[in-house]
């Protein structure tokens, strides 16, 4: 077999995993996402002068993961053919890794930067942005300095009068490196630096760099600690979905539903700082377990105040969604097909509301998951007003997966220490964040310590897919297609 299948949270020992030759490792890794298969992670292992190619993908049929990896030496001709030459998907991964190793991927459809800006490696030219021709053809720039209190990020739309014939997003404004501190850092400065990540998927990240420290230990959370991460993880996501809502209706200029879905965010987030004492969740989840359990007041508290929200929510969510001003501005507008969204390799809800029926939660359940399901619906309209109504969708089946969870909390347990970390070895931690799948790759070197780090929010896939629904819009709408993805800046640029 010229590939490897594992698990999520497998120990990989990759000194007993031979490299393919590049030729082998092209043809291996095309039938693969020829064959259906995604790519999760795409990494590569510096050692000496060498550069060691990870890539893990994810066939449609199975919960495992594909590992295919080749080595390209110091003195070798450090190109390929690329991948995503006929195989979009791959079309930003490749982007990165040329960025990060300097290996290019010949033929490669629209080589770009990810993170670097204007200091781009390909002989110190500088990128050129790509440009549409023609008469009455104009170029609108926005940012990456916003006349709002926003994230920096540079939009670059070509423009036929008010249409958007193109959208080119650039990034990289906040790139923290927050992979190469990483493995420089104590482990409690590691968990500040992974709720750092992206400020409101602070649970998401922490669960899955956790659980990756927790499978190179060979230890486990108890039943009862695996609970409580996913009531906290609920928990953000409901927080999260709240937030967007309110931003839409605002979008919108729909101010009522738009400050009564506010206020309802501040609920829930109080919520989870009474748990735990930051509105965010930071701190909250530790190497091992939960620093903060859920006592019976606490049990009680939490069900009054999300019956409550469940409530009030309905009523804001009829008035919202019923209304046909609204509706107008949201329904046909934004628009992602199917073939787009696979094409671009969404994930999350982005990707289910254009008929994409995955979620990490259901199809690799990990922690309370692999008890305890969480519906996860999908819709196929792909437009503005399918992004809203999933999220009102996964309120609700968020906010019954908590009351499940608070009904039948396990015993407590005592923690388990964390061990030693497993010599030569990585694993791969998938979590599902609000905005879809976050991947963290773990590695260590012959002490037992943490080498490397490769991390993935859902943003590095998503912001394709606002790219791809602004075409033939009107410009006057980007922002609310902007907000209906509500994608994060900082946890892309990392």
């Amino acid at each position: 077999m010229s590939y490897r299948q594992i698990k999520v949270l497998e120990l990989v020992d990759f000194e007993k995993e031979p490299p393919l030759s590049i030729s082998d490792w092209l043809t291996t890794t095309r039938q693969l996402l020829a064959g259906g298969a995604r790519p999760v992670s795409v990494f590569s292992q510096r050692t000496n002068e060498d550069d060691r190619v990870w890539i893990a993908l994810a066939p449609a049929s199975t919960d495992r993961l594909c590992l295919t990896n080749t080595v390209f030496g110091a003195r070798d001709r450090r190109t390929y053919d690329a991948l995503s030459y006929g195989i979009s998907d791959m079309n930003y991964f490749e982007c990165e890794l040329y960025e990060q190793t300097g290996i290019e991927p010949e033929r490669h459809p629209w080589l770009r930067p990810v993170r670097t800006g204007s200091a781009w490696r390909r002989g110190g030219e500088p990128y050129s942005f790509y440009s549409v021709r023609g008469e009455e053809v104009h170029e609108v720039g926005v940012g990456p300095v916003h006349a709002g209190v926003i994230e920096p990020g540079h939009f670059r739309f070509q423009c036929h009068g008010e249409d958007i014939l193109h959208l080119e997003i650039q990034l990289g404004y906040q790139h923290r490196a927050v992979e190469k501190l990483l493995p420089k850092k104590n482990r409690s400065q590691q968990i500040v630096l992974v709720e750092s990540i992206a400020g409101d998927s602070v649970i998401a990240h922490t669960i899955a760099f956790c659980s990756a420290l927790e499978a190179l230990a060979g230890v486990a959370p108890s039943l009862r600690e695996q609970a409580v991460r996913g009531i906290a993880a609920e928990l953000e996501r409901v927080a999260m979905h709240l937030a967007t809502l309110s931003g839409i209706a605002m979008d919108i200029g729909f101010a009522l539903p738009a400050a009564a879905f506010g206020g309802l965010r501040t609920a829930v987030i109080n919520l989870t700082a009474s748990i735990c004492g930051s509105r965010f969740g930071r701190g909250w989840i530790t190497p091992g377990g939960v620093r903060f359990d859920l006592d019976l007041p606490l049990i009680e508290k939490a069900r009054r105040i999300l019956a409550e929200v469940l409530t009030k929510f309905s009523d804001i969510e009829t008035l919202f969604l019923n209304s046909s001003s609204a509706l107008a501005r949201m329904e046909e507008i934004g628009t992602v097909t199917l073939e787009q969204a696979r094409a671009a390799g969404l994930v999350g809800l982005a990707a289910r509301a254009s008929g994409v029926a995955f979620d990490v939660r259901a199809d690799c359940p990990y922690g309370i998951y692999r008890y305890s399901s969480v519906p996860s619906p999908t819709l196929d309209s792909g437009d503005v007003y399918a992004r809203t109504k999933l999220r009102a969708l996964e309120i609700r089946n968020s906010i019954q997966f908590i009351f499940e969870q608070l009904d039948h909390l396990p015993a407590p347990k005592p923690k388990t220490p964390l061990k030693e970390l497993a010599k030569n070895a990585f694993t791969i931690a998938l979590t599902e964040g609000h905005r879809g799948e976050i991947a963290h790759v773990l590695l260590t070197d012959a002490n037992g310590e943490i080498s490397q780090v490769k991390i993935k929010d859902p943003s590095f896939h998503n912001w394709q897919g606002l790219a791809l629904a602004v075409r033939e819009n009107g410009i006057s709408d980007f922002p609310l297609c902007n907000k209906s993805f509500d994608l994060s800046y900082a946890g892309h640029d990392l």
